[in-house]
Protein backbone atom coordinates (compact mmCIF):
# COMPACT_ATOMS: atom_id res chain seq x y z
CA UNK A 1 0.00 0.00 0.00
CA UNK A 2 1.19 3.49 -1.04
CA UNK A 3 3.10 5.68 2.15
CA UNK A 4 1.29 8.71 2.75
CA UNK A 5 2.40 11.84 4.56
CA UNK A 6 -0.29 14.78 5.54
CA UNK A 7 0.64 18.41 6.58
CA UNK A 8 -1.77 20.20 8.19
CA UNK A 9 -1.03 23.41 9.53
CA UNK A 10 -2.43 25.35 12.19
CA UNK A 11 -2.84 28.87 13.78
CA UNK A 12 -5.27 29.28 16.75
CA UNK A 13 -7.76 26.90 15.56
CA UNK A 14 -7.37 23.80 17.85
CA UNK A 15 -10.48 22.78 18.02
CA UNK A 16 -10.58 22.43 14.26
CA UNK A 17 -7.90 20.84 14.33
CA UNK A 18 -8.50 17.91 17.02
CA UNK A 19 -12.09 17.37 14.90
CA UNK A 20 -10.30 17.14 11.28
CA UNK A 21 -7.55 14.23 12.88
CA UNK A 22 -11.09 12.74 14.38
CA UNK A 23 -12.23 12.60 10.73
CA UNK A 24 -8.86 11.16 9.47
CA UNK A 25 -8.62 8.19 11.94
CA UNK A 26 -10.84 5.10 10.86
CA UNK A 27 -8.67 5.58 7.18
CA UNK A 28 -5.45 6.32 8.51
CA UNK A 29 -5.50 3.23 10.73
CA UNK A 30 -6.95 1.05 7.95
CA UNK A 31 -4.24 2.29 5.68
CA UNK A 32 -1.62 1.36 8.59
CA UNK A 33 1.33 3.07 7.15
CA UNK A 34 0.44 6.95 7.44
CA UNK A 35 2.30 10.13 9.28
CA UNK A 36 -0.04 13.09 9.73
CA UNK A 37 1.97 16.24 11.52
CA UNK A 38 0.16 19.20 12.55
CA UNK A 39 2.84 22.18 12.62
CA UNK A 40 1.83 24.87 15.11
CA UNK A 41 2.75 28.49 13.32
CA UNK A 42 3.65 30.05 16.82
CA UNK A 43 -0.62 30.70 17.66
CA UNK A 44 0.30 31.19 21.15
CA UNK A 45 -3.03 30.33 22.64
CA UNK A 46 -2.03 26.94 23.64
CA UNK A 47 -3.08 25.40 20.58
CA UNK A 48 -0.01 23.30 20.14
CA UNK A 49 -0.95 21.63 23.95
CA UNK A 50 -4.16 21.40 23.31
CA UNK A 51 -3.68 19.42 19.95
CA UNK A 52 -0.81 17.26 21.54
CA UNK A 53 -2.84 16.11 24.33
CA UNK A 54 -5.80 15.07 22.21
CA UNK A 55 -3.06 13.04 20.19
CA UNK A 56 -2.44 11.15 23.25
CA UNK A 57 -5.67 11.06 24.89
CA UNK A 58 -7.49 9.76 21.54
CA UNK A 59 -4.58 7.63 20.62
CA UNK A 60 -3.69 9.05 17.02
CA UNK A 61 -0.56 6.53 17.21
CA UNK A 62 -0.34 8.08 13.18
CA UNK A 63 0.12 12.10 14.12
CA UNK A 64 2.50 14.02 15.45
CA UNK A 65 2.96 18.16 16.58
CA UNK A 66 5.47 20.19 15.40
CA UNK A 67 5.25 23.41 17.37
CA UNK A 68 7.35 26.37 15.25
CA UNK A 69 8.34 29.17 17.54
CA UNK A 70 7.35 32.25 14.44
CA UNK A 71 4.60 32.23 12.30
CA UNK A 72 6.07 31.44 8.51
CA UNK A 73 2.30 31.38 7.06
CA UNK A 74 1.05 28.63 4.95
CA UNK A 75 3.91 28.16 2.43
CA UNK A 76 6.33 28.03 5.27
CA UNK A 77 4.33 25.90 7.48
CA UNK A 78 3.66 23.09 4.79
CA UNK A 79 7.35 23.19 4.00
CA UNK A 80 7.98 22.71 7.97
CA UNK A 81 5.91 19.34 8.42
CA UNK A 82 7.29 18.39 4.25
CA UNK A 83 10.60 18.37 5.06
CA UNK A 84 10.69 15.77 7.96
CA UNK A 85 8.35 13.66 5.70
CA UNK A 86 10.50 13.81 3.01
CA UNK A 87 13.33 12.74 5.12
CA UNK A 88 11.71 9.80 6.19
CA UNK A 89 12.88 6.61 5.34
CA UNK A 90 11.61 5.28 2.96
CA UNK A 91 9.51 8.60 2.40
CA UNK A 92 6.05 9.21 1.40
CA UNK A 93 4.68 7.97 -2.16
CA UNK A 94 2.39 11.08 -1.68
CA UNK A 95 2.31 13.94 0.65
CA UNK A 96 -1.40 15.77 0.96
CA UNK A 97 -1.78 19.12 2.47
CA UNK A 98 -5.04 19.51 4.74
CA UNK A 99 -6.77 22.61 6.24
CA UNK A 100 -7.52 22.33 9.42
CA UNK A 101 -10.64 23.63 9.10
CA UNK A 102 -11.82 20.41 6.83
CA UNK A 103 -13.73 16.93 7.72
CA UNK A 104 -12.85 14.27 5.95
CA UNK A 105 -15.23 11.84 4.65
CA UNK A 106 -14.58 7.84 4.80
CA UNK A 107 -12.18 6.85 2.18
CA UNK A 108 -11.30 10.81 0.64
CA UNK A 109 -7.75 10.13 1.10
CA UNK A 110 -7.51 6.54 -0.42
CA UNK A 111 -9.53 8.09 -3.63
CA UNK A 112 -7.01 10.46 -4.77
CA UNK A 113 -4.01 7.78 -3.99
CA UNK A 114 -5.97 5.58 -5.79
CA UNK A 115 -6.29 8.12 -8.96
CA UNK A 116 -2.36 9.11 -8.64
CA UNK A 117 -1.42 5.61 -8.37
CA UNK A 118 -4.12 4.80 -12.13
CA UNK A 119 -2.65 8.11 -13.87
CA UNK A 120 1.60 8.34 -13.51
CA UNK A 121 1.77 12.07 -15.33
CA UNK A 122 -0.54 13.58 -13.13
CA UNK A 123 1.25 15.54 -9.82
CA UNK A 124 -1.71 16.64 -7.66
CA UNK A 125 -5.35 14.90 -7.35
CA UNK A 126 -7.60 17.41 -5.39
CA UNK A 127 -10.80 17.02 -3.55
CA UNK A 128 -13.96 18.28 -4.18
CA UNK A 129 -14.46 20.15 -1.47
CA UNK A 130 -18.25 20.69 -0.03
CA UNK A 131 -20.41 22.03 2.54
CA UNK A 132 -21.14 20.40 6.09
CA UNK A 133 -24.41 19.58 4.13
CA UNK A 134 -22.95 18.18 0.91
CA UNK A 135 -22.94 21.71 -0.85
CA UNK A 136 -20.15 21.45 -3.14
CA UNK A 137 -17.77 24.54 -3.05
CA UNK A 138 -15.30 25.68 -5.99
CA UNK A 139 -12.15 24.10 -5.90
CA UNK A 140 -10.87 23.34 -9.09
CA UNK A 141 -9.79 27.06 -11.23
CA UNK A 142 -8.26 28.09 -13.63
CA UNK A 143 -5.23 30.28 -14.08
CA UNK A 144 -5.28 33.60 -13.29
CA UNK A 145 -5.06 36.12 -15.97
CA UNK A 146 -5.81 39.87 -17.45
CA UNK A 147 -8.68 38.30 -18.60
CA UNK A 148 -9.72 37.12 -15.85
CA UNK A 149 -9.29 39.86 -13.31
CA UNK A 150 -10.73 41.90 -15.70
CA UNK A 151 -14.03 39.50 -15.37
CA UNK A 152 -13.77 39.00 -11.46
CA UNK A 153 -13.26 42.93 -11.09
CA UNK A 154 -16.13 43.54 -13.73
CA UNK A 155 -18.43 40.95 -12.01
CA UNK A 156 -21.13 41.54 -15.36
CA UNK A 157 -23.41 38.50 -16.93
CA UNK A 158 -22.66 39.61 -20.28
CA UNK A 159 -18.58 40.24 -19.54
CA UNK A 160 -18.58 36.75 -17.89
CA UNK A 161 -20.07 35.00 -20.75
CA UNK A 162 -17.62 36.22 -23.33
CA UNK A 163 -14.69 35.81 -21.20
CA UNK A 164 -16.21 31.81 -19.92
CA UNK A 165 -12.87 30.25 -20.43
CA UNK A 166 -10.94 32.64 -18.49
CA UNK A 167 -13.05 32.50 -15.15
CA UNK A 168 -10.80 31.51 -12.66
CA UNK A 169 -13.49 29.34 -10.56
CA UNK A 170 -15.99 27.55 -13.30
CA UNK A 171 -19.12 26.11 -12.00
CA UNK A 172 -18.83 23.02 -9.75
CA UNK A 173 -18.38 20.00 -12.60
CA UNK A 174 -19.47 15.94 -11.17
CA UNK A 175 -17.09 14.59 -13.28
CA UNK A 176 -13.17 13.40 -12.74
CA UNK A 177 -11.36 16.00 -14.94
CA UNK A 178 -7.98 17.60 -15.75
CA UNK A 179 -7.97 21.58 -14.73
CA UNK A 180 -5.32 23.87 -13.84
CA UNK A 181 -5.09 24.49 -10.22
CA UNK A 182 -7.30 22.79 -6.96
CA UNK A 183 -7.65 24.76 -3.45
CA UNK A 184 -5.14 23.60 -1.67
CA UNK A 185 -7.35 22.91 1.38
CA UNK A 186 -7.60 19.60 0.19
CA UNK A 187 -4.41 18.08 -2.54
CA UNK A 188 -2.40 14.64 -3.00
CA UNK A 189 0.66 15.25 -4.36
CA UNK A 190 3.01 13.20 -6.05
CA UNK A 191 6.56 12.84 -4.02
CA UNK A 192 8.51 13.27 -7.19
CA UNK A 193 6.53 16.37 -7.90
CA UNK A 194 8.90 17.67 -5.31
CA UNK A 195 12.08 16.49 -6.60
CA UNK A 196 11.15 18.30 -9.60
CA UNK A 197 10.40 22.02 -8.45
CA UNK A 198 11.12 21.72 -4.50
CA UNK A 199 8.83 22.91 -2.09
CA UNK A 200 6.27 25.74 -2.17
CA UNK A 201 7.86 29.42 -2.51
CA UNK A 202 7.92 30.64 1.79
CA UNK A 203 7.67 34.24 0.06
CA UNK A 204 4.08 34.26 0.09
CA UNK A 205 2.60 34.43 3.31
CA UNK A 206 -1.00 33.20 2.89
CA UNK A 207 -3.04 32.88 -0.84
CA UNK A 208 -1.59 32.20 -4.18
CA UNK A 209 0.78 29.78 -2.84
CA UNK A 210 -0.51 26.67 -3.94
CA UNK A 211 -1.08 28.61 -7.60
CA UNK A 212 2.48 29.44 -8.22
CA UNK A 213 3.73 26.14 -7.15
CA UNK A 214 1.19 24.39 -8.99
CA UNK A 215 1.88 26.63 -12.33
CA UNK A 216 5.50 25.35 -11.89
CA UNK A 217 4.74 21.72 -11.54
CA UNK A 218 2.97 22.20 -14.59
CA UNK A 219 5.41 23.76 -16.54
CA UNK A 220 7.68 21.17 -15.37
CA UNK A 221 5.23 18.52 -17.67
CA UNK A 222 3.05 17.58 -14.43
CA UNK A 223 -0.54 17.69 -14.36
CA UNK A 224 -3.36 18.61 -12.15
CA UNK A 225 -6.64 17.17 -11.76
CA UNK A 226 -10.22 17.00 -9.83
CA UNK A 227 -11.38 13.99 -8.21
CA UNK A 228 -14.76 14.19 -6.99
CA UNK A 229 -14.70 11.29 -5.70
CA UNK A 230 -12.35 12.02 -2.77
CA UNK A 231 -15.20 14.30 -0.57
CA UNK A 232 -14.07 16.96 2.05
CA UNK A 233 -15.87 19.03 4.26
CA UNK A 234 -14.58 22.68 3.82
CA UNK A 235 -16.05 24.89 6.58
CA UNK A 236 -14.75 28.14 4.37
CA UNK A 237 -12.76 31.04 5.92
CA UNK A 238 -13.29 29.60 9.35
CA UNK A 239 -9.28 29.69 9.71
CA UNK A 240 -8.70 33.07 8.36
CA UNK A 241 -11.58 35.24 7.74
CA UNK A 242 -10.56 36.28 3.86
CA UNK A 243 -13.08 34.04 2.32
CA UNK A 244 -16.14 32.61 3.38
CA UNK A 245 -19.26 34.24 5.29
CA UNK A 246 -16.73 36.96 7.07
CA UNK A 247 -15.08 38.06 3.80
CA UNK A 248 -17.33 41.20 4.12
CA UNK A 249 -16.54 42.23 7.62
CA UNK A 250 -13.17 43.33 7.67
CA UNK A 251 -10.79 45.16 5.11
CA UNK A 252 -8.47 42.28 3.00
CA UNK A 253 -5.07 41.80 4.91
CA UNK A 254 -1.83 43.23 2.90
CA UNK A 255 -0.76 39.48 2.51
CA UNK A 256 -3.81 39.02 0.42
CA UNK A 257 -2.12 42.26 -1.46
CA UNK A 258 1.53 40.95 -1.47
CA UNK A 259 0.67 37.02 -2.54
CA UNK A 260 -1.40 38.16 -5.61
CA UNK A 261 1.74 41.20 -6.92
CA UNK A 262 4.20 38.29 -6.35
CA UNK A 263 2.48 35.71 -8.40
CA UNK A 264 1.44 37.89 -11.63
CA UNK A 265 5.22 39.62 -11.14
CA UNK A 266 6.91 35.99 -10.82
CA UNK A 267 5.14 34.19 -13.21
CA UNK A 268 4.31 36.48 -15.89
CA UNK A 269 6.44 39.23 -15.08
CA UNK A 270 5.78 43.16 -14.17
CA UNK A 271 3.94 44.55 -17.51
CA UNK A 272 1.38 41.99 -17.28
CA UNK A 273 0.87 42.23 -13.31
CA UNK A 274 0.65 46.38 -14.45
CA UNK A 275 -1.96 44.94 -17.37
CA UNK A 276 -3.98 42.77 -14.67
CA UNK A 277 -4.09 45.16 -11.89
CA UNK A 278 -5.68 47.94 -14.38
CA UNK A 279 -8.19 45.63 -15.70
CA UNK A 280 -9.25 44.65 -12.44
CA UNK A 281 -9.06 48.16 -10.72
CA UNK A 282 -11.16 49.54 -14.02
CA UNK A 283 -13.70 46.57 -14.02
CA UNK A 284 -14.37 47.06 -10.33
CA UNK A 285 -14.79 50.63 -10.38
CA UNK A 286 -17.27 50.08 -12.96
CA UNK A 287 -19.03 47.15 -10.69
CA UNK A 288 -19.09 49.54 -7.72
CA UNK A 289 -20.64 52.14 -9.85
CA UNK A 290 -23.68 49.94 -11.04
CA UNK A 291 -23.85 48.42 -7.53
CA UNK A 292 -24.70 52.12 -5.59
CA UNK A 293 -27.33 52.48 -8.77
CA UNK A 294 -28.89 48.98 -8.27
CA UNK A 295 -28.41 49.73 -4.84
CA UNK A 296 -27.19 46.52 -4.01
CA UNK A 297 -26.08 45.04 -0.51
CA UNK A 298 -21.87 45.76 0.13
CA UNK A 299 -20.45 41.86 -0.15
CA UNK A 300 -16.89 43.00 -0.63
CA UNK A 301 -14.49 44.10 2.24
CA UNK A 302 -14.51 46.85 2.91
CA UNK A 303 -11.94 49.90 1.06
CA UNK A 304 -11.39 47.25 -1.57
CA UNK A 305 -10.69 49.23 -4.12
CA UNK A 306 -9.08 51.63 -2.09
CA UNK A 307 -6.54 49.21 -0.86
CA UNK A 308 -5.90 47.66 -4.27
CA UNK A 309 -4.81 51.01 -5.49
CA UNK A 310 -2.89 52.49 -2.96
CA UNK A 311 -0.67 48.77 -2.50
CA UNK A 312 -0.56 48.85 -6.60
CA UNK A 313 -0.63 51.76 -8.04
CA UNK A 314 0.88 54.05 -5.43
CA UNK A 315 3.16 51.77 -3.50
CA UNK A 316 1.65 52.33 0.06
CA UNK A 317 1.08 49.62 2.70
Amino acid sequence: MPRVGIAIVNYRTAGLVVDCLRSLDAEMRARGDCHVIVVDNNSGDGSAERIADAVRAEGFDWATVLPLDRNPGFAGGNNAALRPLLAETPPPDYLMLLNPDTIVRPGAVTALVDFLEAHPRAGFAGSRLEDPDGTPQRSAFRFHSVASEFENGMRLGLVSKVLRGSIVAPPVRLETYRTDWVCGASVMIRRRVFDDVGLMDERYFLYYEEVDFILKARRAGWECWYVPASRVVHLEGQATGVTGAKKALRPRPRYWFESRARYFRQNHGPLYKALADVAWACGYAVYRMRRRLQRKPETDPPGLLRDFVRFNFLGLS
